[in-house]
């Protein structure tokens, strides 16, 4: 994911799971057939520092597809805070697009509905077949067993960017490899209205992905491995204290982050309010907002101890865009040959290049334009450190649930209190009861 999505509310996503079938989608009017393409509906994400600049850089790519194959595709670029939402209802009414973005971590779940293009040889064929794309980012598009639900498009992990001027000014050398060096040198620069970490403590998804890589690094995975919710485990407890103290009792974070949810901690390192934020592919953003390349730096995730792997050293979830298709769209070989092109080598450089993200596409990675140093990290962390998502059908109602329990302990900490781990286990038991229906 390029922008960090705000997950729609937990009765809205279960309920809309529930009745969804495999009648929904594709465009009903206005649009193109089989027997004469002329027209796609395409919802994008939200990727650039804002919806307009998406459109500015989409555009000319469209136009450029529809002077190839005389297909015209109508755009409508989608908030990431209303993008879930948009899809499960387009899953039960049937009004929906040919082509959408979604985010990886949703194609178990929105696989689950019946109502996507199964992604199934024949189809990856016309696309130019499953070996095109990088095995980690094939691990996000459905279930295991099952064929993808959508193909990857734009590819990416967590990294932490830093303000080199206020580390300069603050005496610190380099950026920080465990979590104990961060709160350190948050420490020393969380003073004068300024602070040394930034966070979404409103943003449902950007909590999930925060406590599950601390989850990891704790031996907990959130889910057992028959995939049942497994929300109250110790090391799931730690995770979720050890993010919501970062603002309750290390002080490095701003009590005004606890309401955060529209990437405002970006504004705010790029303001220099403060020093550190972890995101994926910044730069874009950074730019847009009047950063020169030179004001930041970019270092891997922290770890416990050591340096970042697999198991307890993972340090990020494994990032990114799908593309899927509705099933029931009314042209569907329009819409295969718009995936075909968006997926293709010479548009991977292109988009990925532009939104600072790591192609999916093996060929495409070789390009020079991904051996900058901000790429580097994320490559190396997607390629060495970085752990999926649990791929099970009721993987957003775990966003929504367990990333509402770290808002409410955000809050909590918002307003003075220091969350204990008695209260920490009990917002996650009742994120686990809302999973399991009580």
């Amino acid at each position: 994911m390029r922008r960090i999505r705000a997950a729609a509310s937990g009765a809205v996503v279960v309920s809309l799971l529930a009745a969804a079938t495999a009648c929904g989608g594709g465009s009903s009017t206005d649009g193109g057939s089989n027997e004469s393409p002329k027209t796609l509906t395409y919802w994008a994400s939200n990727q650039g520092p804002n919806i307009e600049a998406d459109k500015k850089i989409l555009q000319p790519e469209l136009d450029k597809f529809e002077k190839q194959t005389g297909i015209k595709v109508k755009l409508e670029v989608v908030p990431w805070s209303d993008l879930l939402t948009r899809i499960m209802t387009a899953t039960t009414s049937g009004q929906g697009p040919d082509v959408l973005n979604i985010g990886n971590t949703w194609s178990a779940s929105l696989q689950a509905t019946g109502a996507l293009l199964p992604w199934d040889e024949k189809n990856l064929a016309k696309i130019g077949g499953r070996d095109r794309f990088v095995d980690s980012a094939l691990g996000s598009t459905g279930a295991e067993g099952q064929d993808p639900a959508a193909v990857p498009l734009y590819s990416m992990a967590y990294a932490l960017y830093y303000n080199k001027k206020m580390f300069a000014e603050a005496g610190v050398e380099a950026p920080p490899a465990t979590w104990d060096e961060l709160v350190a040198t948050g420490r020393k620069i969380s003073k004068d209205d300024k602070w040394g970490l930034g966070a979404e403590g409103s943003n449902l998804s950007n909590n999930i992905h925060q406590v599950f890589v601390l989850g990891k690094q704790h031996g907990a995975d959130f889910f057992d491995a028959e995939g049942k919710a497994d929300f109250t485990s110790d090391g799931a407890v730690k995770a979720v204290k050890q993010y919501v103290d970062l603002m309750a009792t290390d002080k490095v974070v701003a009590p005004g982050n606890a309401e955060y949810a529209q990437n405002q901690s970006l504004s705010d390192f790029s303001k220099g309010k403060t020093a550190m934020v972890l995101w994926q592919a910044a730069a874009t953003t950074f730019k847009a907002q009047g950063m020169k390349d030179e004001d930041w730096g970019v270092a891997p995730v922290p770890v416990q101890s050591g340096t970042p792997g697999q198991d307890t050293s993972v340090n990020s979830m494994v990032a990114g865009i799908n593309m899927a298709v509705f099933k029931n769209t009314k042209n569907l070989d329009g819409a295969l040959e718009f995936v075909k092109f968006m997926t293709s080598d010479e548009e991977q450089k292109h988009l990925c290049s532009t939104y600072g993200s790591i192609p999916p596409v093996k060929a495409a990675q070789s390009d020079p334009a991904f051996d900058r140093p901000e790429l580097k990290v994320l490559r190396d962390t997607l390629a060495t450190s970085a752990a999926a998502l649990p791929q099970v059908p009721n993987e957003s109602q775990f966003e929504t649930a367990v990333g509402t329990a770290v808002k409410n302990l955000f809050a909590q900490a918002a307003s003075g209190k220091q969350p204990t781990d008695a209260d920490v286990k009990a917002e996650l038991t009742k994120a686990q009861q809302q999973m399991a229906g009580q």
